[in-house]
């Protein structure tokens, strides 16, 4: 593979923003960061730019025209993920939401499938329900949800490539059933849920390390009932997505998340819908018609169904809300969700040794550029 010289920008390293820096890629990873040209690598310049990790994203339903659910194969997978590849996104969760146990079935072979052929930015996939509390369903078919059984665990824990996240309700599982499935390597996270405290809190205790979009479809922080909101915000150990579009939360709500959780424990997710890279002013989820207001996606009870967010887009969102540094803005993008993943040592940040997933970012923060495994596109 030829070895490559990355010149002429500003590069967000894990100790900060730099200039004057030399990122040297070879065979697919980050071989070297420093300040001379090596004269036997291909010089590429970056024309003044920002180069940043690659971002992650935990959360993607669908993409260029596709819903997984609608066809869970290896060819929707890689348009959702060319798609999103385009807003900067060089690794992603294909995310099947709540459906007959066959269709989950489908997308975790399809993401084994997938990722066997090599195609590029797929780390696993994300099942997010039907194991969810129909008080707390959202733009979820209710028809679809149902109790996690003993006998489906091993369903969850069937695939054989990448990482298995599953979002469920504390109320539709058990603390053995969320042991036993962290034991199997799946990262389980809570959602969609109406428990108290103590249930969640229990739920905690027994292997849960994630929150699926955050405030968003569960129980709220009240004065003696903090809910899954207060037992998220308080625990320093577990991760959380934020949907920071505009509409999922209000700005005050993210910087509140922010000083409870951190850029370390929170991250930018998309919950993006197939409206993202299309002008389609609608789309069919489980028979229901979902329309297209501006960049806001609705049911037809006005519910809000997943977003149009592209990675780049949420972060310049957090940056606006917030006012944090750059550089915790971009934590929240890469590091942090490999992190979650426990991919912090092949990807999310530039270090020498990490897969060269790159994306470089222009004076608007839009992306120009990206590379998976230094791969351009």
């Amino acid at each position: 593979m030829t070895r490559l010289a990355l010149v002429n920008a500003r590069v967000a390293l894990p100790t900060g923003l730099r200039d004057g820096l030399c990122v040297i890629v070879e065979d697919g990873r980050i071989a070297g960061i420093g300040s001379d040209v090596p004269t036997s690598a291909e010089v590429v310049d970056l024309g003044g730019g920002t180069l940043v990790p690659g971002f992650i994203d935990t959360q993607v339903n669908g993409g260029g025209g596709r819903l997984f659910n609608d066809d869970p194969s290896v060819e929707t997978i890689r348009v959702i993920a060319e798609t999103h590849r385009r807003f900067g996104t060089t690794g992603l969760l294909p995310t099947i939401i709540s459906d007959d146990l066959s269709v989950v079935e489908a997308a975790i072979r399809a993401t084994d499938e997938a990722i066997e052929a090599g195609v590029p930015g797929v780390l696993g996939l994300h099942i997010e329900g039907p194991f969810l509390d129909p008080a707390r369903r959202g733009i979820h078919d209710g028809a679809k949800l149902r109790r996690l059984e003993d006998g489906f665990l091993e369903l969850l824990a069937s695939a054989r490539h990448g990482r298995t996240l599953v979002t469920l309700s504390p109320e539709s599982a058990t603390p053995d059933q969320v042991a036993w499935l962290t034991r199997q390597g799946v990262i389980v996270a809570a959602g969609h849920s109406d428990a108290p405290y103590e249930t969640v809190r229990a739920m905690i205790d027994a292997g849960i390390t994630g929150f699926t979009h955050l405030f968003n479809a569960m129980s709220q922080l009240a004065n003696r009932a903090p809910g899954m909101v207060g037992a998220a915000l308080e625990d320093d150990a577990t991760y959380a997505g934020l949907i920071v579009d505009g509409h999922h939360l209000h700005p005050a709500t993210v910087r509140v998340a922010l000083r409870a959780k951190g850029p370390q424990r929170l991250m930018l997710v998309t919950d993006a819908m197939p409206s993202v890279g299309t002008d389609d002013p609608e789309f069919v989820l489980h028979g229901r018609r979902i329309r297209r207001v501006g960049d806001k996606l609705l049911g037809e009870d006005d519910v809000i169904a997943g977003s149009t967010l592209t990675m780049d887009a949420a972060l310049r969102q957090v940056l606006a809300q917030t006012g944090i540094p750059l550089a915790d803005a971009l934590t929240m993008a890469s590091a942090t969700p490999a992190r979650f993943l426990g991919l912090q040592d092949q990807t999310g940040a530039i270090a020498p040794g990490l897969r060269a997933d790159l994306v470089l970012l222009d004076s608007d923060l839009a992306v120009r550029r990206s590379w998976i495994g230094g791969i351009a596109n």
